[in-house]
């Protein structure tokens, strides 16, 4: 049997480029080497949005379109909606009895959510315990291993902490899941910040050429490059980090 991986990601608003080249072509390649599982995370969609039940269904649409454009194939791979699969919600129930407040507290992504979101004094109980769900996700399918990239460690080790408490407490239920550590290029949005919906800087892969253009004729580029003879900053210009990224041949000269 082939080894088993589960990733997934929320149901927030249509594909970027930053999701393509981070994790879908990853995932594509994956399909002949791995038993793969693959959700979208609707549920938590839910922690940082107060999207309704009809948003979410038009956008779990458009992620399961842009996923299968992209090359995920049903015949490969298990392609699946987290919420129809109830027995996520039942093992993270269980896996919370178990998991100190501290341990989230400690987790460097929700830090950076609450930063970057505006969410200080705003945090759910969903988002904070969003770590132990996402647990409960890779064990539900005794996952052996979730592609990661290195500054989602600590996240993972977090699942892996969890798991060893539940073994530990209960004997040897499920296996502790590896990090599948693949390069996961940053990909910057159009402002130089990280790309993210929830800050308007992404350039969405069923975007028409005509909406790309807009978009790569706005962003920010090299603001100490004045003068045309100045010397340039390509290390901290976006549009050269798009070039790099999918014209590797001619960016190399």
């Amino acid at each position: 049997m082939r080894p088993r991986i589960l990733s997934g990601l929320r149901p927030t608003g249509k594909v970027h480029i930053g999701s393509l080249v981070g994790a879908l072509q990853n995932w594509v390649r994956l399909q002949d080497e791995y038993e793969c599982f693959f959700e979208i995370a609707d549920w938590h969609a839910l922690t940082t949005t107060d999207s309704r039940a009809e948003d979410l269904s038009v956008l779990i649409r458009e992620v399961a379109v842009d996923w299968l454009v992209c090359g995920l194939d049903p015949e490969k791979s298990t392609l699946f909606i987290q919420s129809q699969v109830p027995e996520h919600a039942e093992l993270h129930v269980l896996l919370s009895m178990i998991v100190p407040v501290s341990w989230l507290d400690r987790n460097p992504t929700l830090k950076e959510q609450v930063r970057d979101l505006d969410l200080r004094g705003k945090v759910s109980y969903g988002l904070l315990g969003y770590p132990v769900l996402q647990t409960a996700d890779i064990v539900a399918y005794r996952a052996n291993a979730v592609p990661v990239g290195e500054d989602q460690l600590a996240h993972l080790e977090l699942s892996r902490e969890i798991v060893r408490r539940f073994n530990k407490l209960y004997g040897k239920v499920f296996p502790e899941p590896e990090a599948l550590l693949t390069e996961f290029p940053k990909v910057p949005g159009t402002d130089g910040r990280k790309m993210s919906k929830s800050l308007d800087n992404t350039i969405l892969i069923s975007d028409p050429p005509d909406a790309i253009k807009t978009k790569v004729g706005k962003a920010f580029t090299d603001p100490k490059k004045i003068y045309k003879g100045d010397k340039g900053h390509p290390d901290k210009c976006p549009i050269f980090a798009y070039h790099v990224l999918f014209n590797p041949d001619e960016a190399g000269r």
